[in-house]
This record gives structure tokens, C-alpha cells and sequence, in this order.
């Protein structure tokens, strides 16, 4: 973003908090608008902020191009896990998860959606982690935009300036169409299931998308995988026929409820159901996939291109096992390593979600981090090199009152068959900038 634009949004932060200091009345409409939108984490309306994230068309360029190719090299060690067990146990992919990720979706690639997250620092940004299983957030984007049109501050400033809110519910709808074609689905209007645990945190979310997808004229039911039944011909819940398996519900956690007998395995194996993401795309998910992408051992599996792009923004990773290794060009004992330098390394589940297990290098104590490793060599974790990421001072409301906030924040920007249309934005006090873990999101729009 050019200094022009800076100093704009500077401008915009401090009129924002000048002019509605004490604005209960702003403030009571924009949380009640979150709820009716279902903007919520649970029952938390989740943007406390006075104004969208910008983001200038040349940086969202620059990522959107290198997110593509990125996603690409994630998609390469998925393939390449179906057909090799080595690599298959490198990424640390059970026997049963092999089995339904050998299902074949009946479209080309291993995602039809997904999610890059991102640390932004300067014009540099590192891909921290890689959600092509379920990615959440898509369909806050539209509501964000219409919360901010009750901001007269924000409809001025952009008024004022060249810009555009990307509108990723709609390349959604388009990308699991698309599949569909491809699967061979013939239906005018496909159906549509969004399919996830009754109950979950992110329900809110799904209501959004089945309004969208409504509009546009697909029916769409919300509905647990408890209650889906297979005719060996149609996959169904209750009288609704299932087109389109919109699964939002964690692979794991239905893996760990369900075997080859659900109706669901039957329906994919018989090529009756239209599934997206498909069961492969965990093969891609696992955090592991960035000790692979990032190990030169491994680079037969990558284009130049990717090899380049990968290393330019993907921080050093190692699954955290007891062997030696290289880094910046030597060889090291790894754990001898990360008992030395912890302040520059973080510890990851390698297949875990909303920041849980996280384990901070420079934020644990000699003997915490020790423990940690212990639990890491254990089970199934990976390392990876701290990232910097920018903070930004941005408006915000709480208990009656606007105010100044400096808080870091990530950009993810969401793919689509591979193309990147808009991102969700995240911002937290806390080193892990997570929704689940208390952080609050606010709208993308691009500058420029």
C-alpha cells in the first residue's frame, strides 16, 4: 500500500474513534446486525471492529499468484501419497484414512475449496498452514460488507477510493458447480448438503451459505452425517436428495464414528454423490505436507515453480521425530536443535484444528518446552520456524466505547479450483491469531 493510502487509513482509524467515542447507539446496531447475519463464533458475534482489513490490489495479487502455485505443490504430495507408502507415512495418513482418500470424486485435482493461512509482514507474507479439508469463513465475507455499510466513516472512505469487496460465497457456489459437471452431474440445479455435527461452533456460518445457494436456486438442507441413508442409488436425508456434499464436518472425527458400512462410502464408491472436499483432501491438509514441501529430499516431486515459490513463502518444517536433518544448508540433530533454539520454533498437531496443541518456543520455559517436545516425539507433531507478522493499529468497540487497538493479524486467502477470490482476515492480541481461541475477523477489501 502506497503512503498516500496509509495515511488515509490512519485518518480513517482516528475519525473512527473520534466521532463515535461514546456511540452506544452504532455500537448496539452493529451487534445486532452480527447476530441477525449470523456474523458468531458459537453465540459470540465475532467482529469487534469498526472497519474492514485493506489490502492493496498489488499485495493481493502477489499472494493470490503465489497461493495458486503453493496449493499446487500441496496437491502434488497428496497425489503422490495415494501411490507411495512412504510418503503416505511421512504425512502420518492411517490405514483408514487411505482407504476413503482412495475414493475417486470424479473430478480433477485434490480440493474444491480451500484455505491458505497467512502472516503478512511488510510486502513479505509466509503460508503457515494449509485448510483444504473444510475451510470456515467463506460465507461471513458478504455480511462483513454489510455490516460496514451501517459505518458512515467507511462508506466515505470508500466512496473516496478505488476498491472492490471480493464476494467468495459466489466463486463457492461456481466452484462445487463446476465439479459437479465434471463428476457428471446433470441436475439443472444441483442439491445441495452442507453436512456437519449438529451443534458446532461455526453452525451460524452454514445458514449464510444456505441462504446464498437458495437464491441462486439450489435447495440446500443442513444436516448431520447421523442421518444420511443410501438406496444404491441416491444418498439422502429424510426426503432430501443429495446432489452436492457440501462437507464441512472434520475427516477425522467422522472417521472415528463411522466405517465402509456409512451410507455415505457406499454412495462415493458407487459414483453416486458429488463430494466436496472429497476424503483425499486430508492427504493435502496434514500439517506434515510442509515438512515434505520444504525437505530437499522430496523436490523430484515439484515443479521449478513450485520449488521457488515454496521456498520463498513456506517457513522451514519437520515432522518432530528423533533424527538428523538439515537447516539453512547444515546438518543438525533435530531435537538437540529445537532444545537450543527454541525461541525460533513452534510445535503443531500435525492434523489438529482452531489452535489447539499449539506449543510457542519463545513464549515456553526451558522445562515447558522440554515437555512439549517429549509430547511432540509422542504423537504426531511438526515444527516449524517462527514467522514475523505485522500488527495494525486498527478501531474498535468494546463496553460502550471505541478505541485504538494494535493487533496482529493474518490474511487467508481461499481458493477455488486453485484461483483465489478474497481470504479471511483474523485478528488477535495473542501470538495464535485463531477464532476459537478468542480472536475476532473483520472484512477484506482490496485498494487500488
Amino acid at each position: 500500500m502506497n503512503d498516500e493510502l496509509k495515511r488515509a487509513v490512519r485518518e480513517l482509524d482516528d475519525d473512527l474513534v473520534r466521532n463515535n467515542r461514546r456511540n452506544e447507539e452504532l455500537f448496539a446496531r452493529l451487534t445486532e446486525l452480527q447476530v441477525s447475519l449470523g456474523l458468531l463464533h458459537d453465540d459470540r458475534p465475532i467482529c469487534p471492529f469498526l472497519r474492514p482489513f485493506f489490502l492493496s490490489r498489488d499485495l493481493y495479487s502477489e499472494i493470490s499468484k503465489a497461493a495458486r502455485v503453493v496449493s499446487g505443490a500441496f496437491a502434488q504430495v497428496a497425489l503422490a501419497a495415494l501411490e507411495d507408502p512412504k510418503i503416505a507415512e511421512m504425512l502420518g495418513v492411517t490405514e483408514k484414512e487411505m482407504v476413503w482418500a482412495k475414493l475417486d470424486p470424479g473430478y480433477n485435482g485434490v480440493t474444491v475449496n480451500s484455505r491458505l493461512d497467512t502472516y503478512l509482514h511488510g510486502n513479505d507474507f509466509k503460508f503457515l498452514e494449509y485448510n483444504a479439508e473444510n475451510p470456515a469463513g467463506i460465507g461471513d465475507q458478504q455480511s462483513l460488507k454489510t455490516l460496514f455499510a451501517e459505518v458512515p466513516e467507511v462508506k466515505k472512505f470508500l466512496a473516496a477510493n478505488e476498491h472492490y469487496f471480493p464476494e467468495p460465497h459466489q466463486t463457492l457456489l461456481e466452484a462445487l458447480v463446476s465439479a459437479y459437471r465434471e463428476f457428471g452431474g446433470t441436475e439443472e440445479k444441483p442439491q445441495i448438503a452442507i453436512v456437519d455435527w449438529d451443534g458446532v461452533s461455526t453452525a451460524a456460518e452454514f445458514e449464510i451459505l444456505a441462504r446464498h445457494f437458495e437464491a441462486c436456486g439450489h435447495r440446500t438442507l443442513i444436516c448431520d452425517p447421523e442421518n444420511l441413508a443410501y438406496d444404491g442409488k441416491v444418498l439422502s436425508c429424510g426426503d432430501f436428495r443429495i446432489d452436492i456434499f457440501f462437507k464441512r464436518v472434520i475427516i477425522h472425527e467422522f472417521l472415528e464414528r463411522f466405517d465402509e458400512s456409512h451410507p455415505l462410502y457406499k454412495a462415493c464408491s458407487d459414483g453416486n454423490v458429488c463430494m466436496a472436499n472429497a476424503f483425499r483432501s486430508k492427504l493435502a491438509h496434514k500439517k506434515a505436507g510442509f515438512a515434505i514441501v520444504t525437505d530437499e529430499r522430496f523436490k523430484h516431486l515439484f515443479t521449478p515453480e513450485q520449488l521457488a515459490m515454496t521456498e520463498k513463502h513456506l517457513p522451514w518444517t519437520r515432522r518432530v521425530t528423533d533424527e538428523r536433518t538439515t537447516y539453512d544448508g547444515r546438518e543438525v540433530e533435530l531435537l538437540e536443535f529445537l532444545r537450543r533454539e527454541r525461541d525460533r520454533f513452534v510445535l503443531k498437531p500435525s492434523d489438529d484444528y482452531g489452535g489447539e496443541g499449539v506449543k510457542l518456543g519463545w513464549e515456553s520455559s526451558e522445562s515447558e518446552w522440554e515437555a512439549a517436545l517429549e509430547d511432540a516425539v509422542d504423537n504426531d507433531f511438526v515444527v516449524q520456524e517462527k514467522a514475523s507478522v505485522d500488527k495494525i493499529r486498527i478501531a474498535s468497540y468494546a463496553d460502550g466505547e471505541a478505541f485504538h487497538q494494535d493487533l496482529l493479524v493474518d490474511f487467508d486467502p481461499f481458493l477455488f479450483r486453485g484461483s483465489v477470490e478474497g481470504g479471511m482476515v483474523r485478528l488477535s492480541a495473542d501470538s495464535i491469531v485463531n477464532i476459537t481461541q478468542g480472536g475476532g475477523e473483520t472484512g477484506l477489501v482490496v485498494l487500488g
